[in-house]
């Protein structure tokens, strides 16, 4: 799964907050600051786990700052380990 969140999405500890939620679920991925101002989340993991975290996002105190999340469901490819913050 590709999320693109916009918004007021960085600057606010969105990308610290995406990896603690990250931890309550069985999801891998990243997540990380783009030139324009969006943050994008790259996860993977079963469909139901992947639904529910990104609700968790949405339902957290991050929901205030994303005016749009454009969601792309792509096919896992297994090549993460675990959650982190991408550079």
């Amino acid at each position: 799964m590709l999320v693109l969140f916009s918004g007021r999405v960085q600057g606010v500890g969105f990308r610290w907050t995406v990896c603690h939620i990250a931890g309550k679920y069985q999801v891998t991925g990243f997540v990380r600051n783009l030139m324009d101002g969006d943050v994008e989340l790259v996860a993977e993991g079963g469909e139901e786990e992947l639904i529910d975290f990104l609700n968790a996002i949405r339902g957290s105190n991050l929901g205030r700052h994303i005016v749009r999340d454009e969601v792309r469901w792509t096919p896992a490819r297994n090549e993460f380990s675990g959650f982190g913050i991408s550079y």
